[in-house]
């Protein structure tokens, strides 16, 4: 607390100076700001605090106008509310003499005459019974000119049975309740708006009727609102739906004001939705009206557009002082930052002007050359009369247009190469004054010319000793701008051998229709063709018998102009490499299915023997009856045609196993995977019955075609199926595990895209982990009399198909449960690179299981 008391104060003095500091570190700029801005705050401020009053003000007057209104509107419902309560217990008073019958009908309209009476707002008393037939009434005659002599009241005054109004519903709910209740508001015979009050009679056997009261809501609020409180505010009653069912008569002042206050509250004891509202008027004419604030608003807006008016004009006039500055520090920092000298001369010869960059050149400082007159001192000594020349050349406006290569001396002594650009000097009212030079230091870029020009020959050799073809194309016009040795050699100085390398003519494309030259090629990205990279591709060319790897890419040459560049490779050596390789495998899958048939002859004669069976047994049947004679001819037709279908079945197995076995060109075409799968399972169920292997097949319906050879797909399967096979009967497994699965259906992936799946599940033992490590090692099997090709022929296959085949344990928990084999092919395969059937791949083996090899 000491250290506190004990802080310096400011003083008056001290603010003073502190203020005069922080304006005079104030640039002159800013202090012209503030001194603008202090008025205009200023003004701004007064006007703030004027509408602040003048708001304030007329707030107070509206809350005082509110509380007068919350108390009259208040006032109002006590009034109402304890004529109410004082007038319900009169009529509960004489509900009980009723019920005791101490009073008969006679005596009840005397008092009830006398009741309504004293109560100007009551239009109706009743006393009604049980059935609704009314006993007695006493009503205001002006009030229903229409009741009838024997006193009876029409509708709506009385509740009638079955009817829906407010009277019947306030009588039932009073029945119910068996306490007085009031009806909700509804409108009579006149449309006047009223409502009803129901005391129940209840004597000791029960529900006796009830004396119905209809009350007038506008006598209510005539008799019972103070007549103070009418003139001050208008009171209004409000229906259960907020409707306006009456209210008291406002001063024309009041009616025409439009800015009004209300305040609601319920109509107590009714309990039937009624709202009694008061509506006040605020007197205040508001800032919107007030002829003072207005007039103050007036000046102070004259001032601020004065304010502002100077503001903006010492504005501008600080801008223009900016822009002039900037523009001549822009002038002179661009004069200073030039890398290119500049020099002035008059018409005679005399230099007016030199920049940085020149005497940066030179050596020479702006004084040892300025005003100076030829010879200048940076001129070599061995080179003045020339330079004299170009000086009078110059002056005479003969310079010519790409500029004069001079030599020029520095300071040191030193000679550097330059370039001199010479143009008129020209004033601003038109007048040539002398003359501009502009100079360039160019001995780097003769240097970098020169190299340039020798690593051209260098890249120009190297291109010249390739084996490659080598040429650029101009895009646009179909020109030649490029050709090495070896494309003269095979191809001459022609375009053509480039068009006949893209496989596409390039001249018509790009040449103009009609007599207009109109470039085609206008508006194509050129920059992302020149950085597409190389598209590799083969061609064979006819006239040459040689096959080229083509790898083009587009690019800029050097002139601007789009070029097209290949790279022809000669690949005819491996060419036939490859065709060699695709007739070995060729022939190394007739030579695996030939095996497979082979290792199939058992099975296929006993699928021959027994329609072979069948044929032989008809036939003796036929000739033993025939000998009888106890044939008839439909006996003889129908055993001669079942004699026939079994020499078709027999048939059918011979065509089959023949166009599987048969040797023939691949062929790819648009081929169904449903038959595929139909044709291998037909083939390979000779196969499984014989080892009693059950099959199922599940093929995914609207399978796009798939564009391959279909005998050597079916090949891959019955290779497949065939191992699964044998693996099982090997393992001599139980008949609940004896069964294959073969599932056709689609997928995608990341990697591959849109491929469809043909996948083989066994339930055999499964592969050891080093069986599936050498799985597709050439001439590898687990089978005694296995070759192992079988496999490494399906790899081949499926792979020259651009597909892929993949192995893999099936396990339950720890224990192998079977071997899946999944081969995926592509579904479109038009677009790919054309090539063998059969890629050239080593001749491999491996085998689907431990007790299984390929066939």
């Amino acid at each position: 607390m000491s250290d506190l008391s004990e802080a310096p104060k400011p003083t008056p003095s001290r603010l003073k100076r502190l203020a005069g500091r922080w304006w005079r570190r104030q640039s002159p700029s800013r202090q012209d700001r503030f001194a603008t801005m202090g008025p205009l705050v200023s003004v701004l401020l007064f006007l703030a605090a004027i509408t602040s009053a003048f708001w304030y003000l007329r707030n107070e007057e509206i809350d005082r106008a509110t509380e007068a209104l919350h108390r009259d509107t208040e006032v109002a419902q006590q009034q109402i509310r304890l004529h109410l309560i004082e007038n319900q217990e009169q009529l509960v008073r004489m509900a009980r003499e009723l019920v005791t019958r101490d009073i008969d009908a006679k005596e009840f309209m005397h008092q009830a005459a006398t009741f309504q009476r004293e109560r100007p707002e009551v239009r109706l008393v009743a006393w009604i019974n049980a059935q609704r037939e009314v006993r007695a009434s006493q009503a205001v005659s002006t009030f229903h000119p229409e009741t009838a002599p024997n006193g009876e009241i029409p509708e709506p005054a009385l509740p009638v049975e079955n009817q829906r109004s407010e009277a019947e519903a306030a009588f039932l709910a009073a029945r119910e309740a068996r306490q007085p209740l009031y009806s909700k508001p509804y409108n009579d015979a006149q449309g006047a708006p009223v409502f009803q009050l129901h005391v129940p009679l209840i004597d000791r056997h029960g529900f006796a009727g009830a004396i119905v009261v209809e009350y007038s809501i506008e006598a209510l609020l005539r008799y019972f609102v103070p007549a103070e409180v009418t003139r001050r505010h208008a009171i209004v009653v409000l229906g259960p739906d907020q409707r306006v069912l009456t209210g008291t008569v406002n001063t024309p002042t009041q009616t025409q004001s439009t800015n009004t206050l209300a305040y609601q509250v319920p109509l107590a004891p009714l309990a039937n939705g009624m709202q009694l509202r008061g509506q006040g008027f605020r007197t205040s004419i508001g800032l919107i009206g007030n002829t003072l604030f207005w007039m103050v608003v007036a000046l102070s807006v004259l001032t601020v557009w004065m304010l502002l008016g100077t503001w903006r004009h010492m504005r501008r006039r600080g801008q223009i002082q900016k822009a002039l500055v900037q523009e001549t520090n822009f002038r002179r920092a661009m004069e200073n930052s030039m890398l290119t000298g500049m020099r002035a001369m008059d018409m005679n010869g005399q230099v007016t002007y030199v920049n940085p960059a020149f005497c940066a050149m030179t050596g020479y400082a702006e004084t040892d050359l300025v005003d100076g007159f030829p010879p200048f001192p940076y001129w070599p000594a061995d080179r003045i009369e020339e330079n004299m020349r170009l000086l009078q050349q110059e002056l005479q406006g003969r310079s010519p247009a790409g500029g004069i290569e001079v030599k020029v001396k520095r300071k040191d002594g030193s000679v550097f190469d330059a370039r001199m650009y010479v143009s008129p000097l020209i004033d601003p009212k038109g007048q040539q004054t002398g003359w501009m030079t502009s100079m360039t230091n160019i001995t780097e870029a003769k240097r970098i010319r020169d190299q340039l020009s020798a690593s051209h020959e260098r890249f120009t050799t190297v291109l010249e000793q390739l084996d490659a073809a080598v040429s650029v194309l101009s895009v646009q016009q179909g020109e030649l701008l490029f050709t090495n040795r070896s494309y003269r050699l095979w191809f001459g100085g022609d375009a053509k051998g480039h068009e006949g390398l893209t496989s596409v003519g390039i001249s018509p494309p790009f040449q103009a229709e009609g007599e207009d030259n109109v470039d085609t090629l206008s508006g194509l990205p050129t920059q992302e063709l020149t950085e597409s990279g190389a598209q590799p591709r083969e061609v064979y060319i006819e006239s040459l018998q040689m096959w080229f790897d083509v790898r083009s890419r587009y690019l800029q040459w050097t002139d601007g102009r789009l070029a097209q560049m290949l790279i022809a490779t000669d690949i005819t050596a491996r060419r036939r490499i490859e065709e060699q390789a695709q007739q070995q495998a060729e022939r190394a899958a007739a030579t695996s299915r030939l095996i497979t048939m082979g290792e199939m002859a058992s099975s296929v004669a006993h699928e021959l023997n027994q329609p072979l069976t069948a044929i032989t047994n008809y036939c003796n049947g036929i000739v033993s009856r025939v000998r009888a004679g106890t044939i008839q001819t439909d006996d003889m037709i129908a055993a001669l045609q079942k004699t026939a279908r079994q020499a078709e079945r027999a048939g059918q197995v011979i065509h089959r196993i023949r166009a599987f076995v048969k040797r023939s060109e691949p062929q790819r075409q648009a081929s169904q995977a449903v038959d595929i799968v139909e044709d291998a399972v037909e083939l390979a169920g000779i196969e499984l019955r014989r080892r009693k292997v059950n099959i199922h097949t599940y093929v995914a319906q609207r399978l796009p075609p798939l564009m391959v050879d279909p005998i050597l797909i079916e090949q891959v399967l019955m290779n497949l199926l065939k191992n699964a096979a044998e693996a099982i009967d090997s393992a001599q497994m139980p008949p609940s595990r004896r069964h294959i699965e073969l599932r056709v259906v689609p997928k995608h992936s990341a990697e591959e895209g849109g491929v469809i799946e043909f996948s083989v599940t066994d339930t055999g033992p499964g592969m050891k982990e080093d069986v599936l490590a050498r799985l597709y090692e050439a001439f590898f099997s687990t089978k005694v009399e296995g070759m192992g090709i079988g496999l490494s022929l399906c790899r081949s296959i499926i792979e020259s198909h651009q597909g892929r085949i993949r192995a893999q344990n099936l396990y339950n928990g720890s224990s192998v449960t079977g071997c899946r084999f999944a081969v995926t092919l592509p579904v479109d395969l038009t677009q790919r690179a054309e090539g063998p059937a059969v890629p050239d791949v080593p001749m491999e083996a491996a085998v689907s299981n431990p007790n299984a090899s390929s066939s």
